[in-house]
């Protein structure tokens, strides 16, 4: 007879408490004691997303996760993924795959078809596991939103899940905010709290315990931990919680343009375990001055992150300092680089056209319910960089696979992803294409490129910069200055992970929180 598989859930008083981050450690250590761990949340809205082997999408936490519990990323743990696109837009994907463009509005109206499609994938999950560490999203306490939520506490109350209510005390009010989160849970649900995590805590933690122990008379949970602040290179999913990495006279200063749409973020999480670098997601032209490497990052909607770089006065400061300062494009940003995007269909922009308008930015309340129809077509002048035109056009790509270097990045394989709308194509021959496919029927010049005259990089490959061999390569362009790169980004990752489990087992009650 199977035993019975454990269940337990991470929800929040709020995004950006931690939720991922302890799922991940909490995966971790219970793999570490030797039980077959598998990740899983329903509903995830991220910009940040990636590919599994099976060249499906899914959310980058959950990727992370699957990885805490030394197994391979799988859709069924992320079975509903959305991707905001502006205007009350997303892009809904479905078990890996794109089914549409939706308003938030319109997606609530397919909330049960989306809450079957998540029991499906969380009950198959569930036949292969010990274990299931599941995550919620945002707070269980929107209660606008309760009766069509499948991802807190309707997921739970399916899979019969012991919930951690997590809260932020870094933010201030953490007992206000636990409270008021456990007075708005419908209550046929509360039974299923087992108890709060305080975490990012700073401080003596005795001066905290008189206000836990008055706590606990005034809402019926026990506090099973108060987890220290710790620094993390874990990655994190939420563009809200990107943090710069600032070093006093560092020796090389990398600039990443804090698109308002910037998506896959994390690519640049393994500059940042390189000592003497500073890396600066920067909002302002002025702070492009003293870069070395200003990189445009992805975008989940690439045209109106152009017309944020045309109207801030990005464009016009990058075509001043090209060929005196390196400039990379990945992905969204390598199409911005060239002289035109064009999305004939609107397969990614949310309107035809118009102003920047920052506060379009986290509109995904419902407030605008219109979904622009095809046809009508939307483009972009990009920053010339490169001779080269994009079309956003044709189904998404999504590969992971093994990629091999040429002419400046000769001889070096490394494993990395696509994950891109559109094709791009020169009309004059690249200069220095340096990356094609291992496979031998795919030789894309439009892979990588680099211009050096005009100092100018551009890819569709993400995850590159986690080979050390790719690292140097390119510091070697920016710098005579030599850096203790670390043998394996992975194997650091590894390191962290077991880490964080040693440190939740220090200072949470786990042997209470996992007790059925």
């Amino acid at each position: 007879m199977k035993k019975k598989t454990g269940i337990i859930m991470f929800q929040g008083t709020g995004s950006g408490v931690g939720k991922s981050v302890l799922a991940a450690g909490f995966c971790r250590l219970l793999k570490n004691r030797g039980l077959r761990v598998l990740p899983f949340k329903a509903q995830n809205m991220a910009l940040n997303s990636g590919v599994t082997p099976e060249g499906l999408e899914m959310g980058r936490a959950q990727i992370v996760q699957a990885e805490a519990c030394g197994v391979f990323p799988d859709v069924r743990m992320n079975p509903v993924l959305l991707k905001p696109q502006g205007s009350g837009v997303s892009q809904l994907i479905r078990m890996g795959k794109v089914v549409r463009n939706c308003s938030a509005r319109e997606y609530y109206t397919m909330a049960e078809e989306n809450f079957r499609i998540a029991k499906e994938a969380f009950d198959s999950l569930k036949s292969e596991a010990d274990w299931i560490v599941m995550e919620g999203a945002g707070s269980p306490a929107e209660i606008n939103l309760q009766a069509t939520d499948i991802v807190n506490m309707r997921m739970a109350e399916y899979a019969g899940a012991k919930v951690i209510l997590i809260g932020d005390i870094d933010r201030g009010g953490v007992f206000a905010w636990l409270k008021g989160t456990y007075d708005l849970i419908q209550t046929r649900h509360r039974p299923l709290l087992h108890g709060m995590l305080i975490n990012k805590f700073r401080g003596d933690v005795s001066l905290l315990e008189p206000g836990i122990k008055q706590f606990n008379q005034i809402v019926p949970l026990p506090v099973l931990g108060v987890i220290p602040w710790r620094e993390m290179k874990l990655e994190d999913e939420d563009s809200q919680n990107l943090q710069s990495k600032i070093v006093p006279d560092a020796k090389l200063e990398i600039a990443i343009i804090r698109l308002p749409y910037i998506s896959n973020f994390t690519d640049f999480d393994p500059l940042k375990q390189i000592s003497g670098i500073s890396v600066r997601f920067v909002n302002s032209v002025p702070e492009l001055e003293s870069a070395d490497l200003i990189i445009i990052p992805g975008s989940k909607n690439t045209l109106y992150d152009l017309r944020f770089l045309h109207q801030k006065g990005f464009a016009e400061k990058l075509k001043q300092i090209c060929g005196r300062t390196w400039i990379l494009g990945i992905c969204g940003g390598f199409q911005m680089i060239g002289e035109k995007v064009d999305d004939p269909e609107n397969m990614e922009s949310s309107r035809k056209s118009g102003k920047f308008d920052p506060a379009e930015k986290n509109d995904t309340t419902g407030k605008s319910d219109s979904v622009v129809k095809s046809g009508s077509g939307d483009c972009e002048s990009g920053l010339g960089l490169l001779p080269m035109k994009t079309v956003l056009a044709g189904n998404k790509k999504l590969v992971r696979r093994e990629y091999q270097g040429q002419n400046w990045l000769a001889g070096l394989n490394w494993t990395g992803y696509e994950i891109h709308l559109g094709q791009t194509k020169f009309h004059e021959n690249p200069q220095e294409p340096f990356v094609v496919a291992e496979t031998p029927e795919t030789h894309e010049t439009s892979l990588g490129v680099i211009e050096r005259k005009r100092k100018i990089i551009g890819t569709y490959i993400h995850g590159w910069l986690e080979s050390p061999e790719v690292i140097q390569k390119l510091f070697a362009l920016l710098t005579s200055e030599t850096f203790d790169i670390p043998f394996s980004f992975q194997e650091t990752k590894e390191r962290e992970m077991d880490e964080l489990a040693l440190f939740l087992e220090e200072h949470c009650e786990v042997e209470k929180i996992l007790r059925n």
